[in-house]
């Protein structure tokens, strides 16, 4: 039967798929939409499995706070290009809508969700095949508030990076919890105090330093004395209340320093931060063999 162009164009705003695999789809289901959706999805599902071994380490950091809770949520995709697409964006903020509502407890139990007219699998599927780019939901966390405090977010660059932070104390403001926020951002603190590093993490780094040292020849009493300095400067720059303020111009002032200024009995009680692509390995291409292979 003879598609027009109109039923293509109907099609393509439905499902957002190319004009080309409308019509094939339209073509192949003898005119019936229904069935060329159905068509649609699942060529879609078969580029998702072909993308699924792709590197996707791009994306954005998704975050919302919604009164005594917040959430932080990475999506990933492979460009920066397409972390930028509207298509994209929406579904990141879906997503983060409707973790907030449901609160799943794992990527497992949230992929299953419902979502639009499937489950949030199938949406992302769905993008991949619109999109042309593997799109991955790596990672979420939610905060709730444990002592009565305030949650504060800040999101940088776009969203590259968020941090979700609770703070308690009542002469805490909105700007005091954006300046605390802003340096897990530049100084991404793993801790609160140095008090919670743990021994098995310190006493790997006084092995190290012991080991460097006793090249010196200096006694073992004085090694010690010289590790423990090492050591409380290592957990304090781990360690949020002990690091440098970065917004003190003297270099002088600790953010313990910093948060007892503004409120003698304020508490920092716990915070999160989510950087876009941590610990992702990313994809080097050597453009100079893959011009060499193509010349073959």
């Amino acid at each position: 039967m003879s598609i027009s162009a109109q039923d293509v164009k109907t099609l393509r705003e439905r499902t957002g798929a190319g004009m080309m695999d409308c019509k094939k789809a339209l073509t192949d289901a003898n005119g019936d939409f229904d069935v060329a959706i159905d068509v649609l999805k699942k060529q879609g599902l078969a580029k998702a499995v072909k993308k699924g071994g792709r590197i996707a380490a791009e994306g954005l950091i998704f975050s919302r706070t919604s009164g005594t809770e917040g959430i932080v949520l990475e999506l990933n995709c492979e460009t920066d290009f397409v972390a930028r697409n509207e298509d994209y964006t929406k579904l990141g903020e879906s997503l983060v809508d409707l973790i907030l509502e449901q609160k799943p407890a794992t990527l497992e139990e949230t992929l299953s969700l419902s979502l639009n007219d499937g489950t949030v699998e199938s949406i992302i599927n769905e993008h991949i095949s619109k999109i042309g780019e593997k799109i991955s939901l790596r990672r979420f966390q939610t905060m709730q508030v444990k002592q009565g405090g305030q949650v504060g977010l800040y999101s940088h660059a776009g969203g590259k990076i968020a941090v979700l932070i609770e703070v308690t104390g009542n002469n805490v403001t909105e700007e005091t919890i954006k300046d605390l926020a802003m340096q897990i951002t530049a100084m991404s603190p793993q801790y609160i105090d140095k008090s919670e590093v743990p021994e098995d993490i310190l006493n790997k780094e006084k092995a190290i330093h012991l080991e460097q040292l006793r090249e010196s020849g200096k006694p073992e009493n004085i090694l010690e004395k010289i590790v423990a300095g090492k050591l409380d400067k290592f957990a304090g720059e781990m360690s949020l209340l002990q690091q440098a303020y970065v917004k003190d111009s003297s270099g002088k002032q600790k953010v313990a320093d910093y948060l007892k200024s503004v409120d003698p009995e304020a508490k920092i009680i716990q915070f999160i931060r989510y950087n876009v692509g941590e610990g992702i390995e990313k994809r080097k291409d050597d453009f100079a063999e893959e011009v060499a292979r193509m010349t073959q």
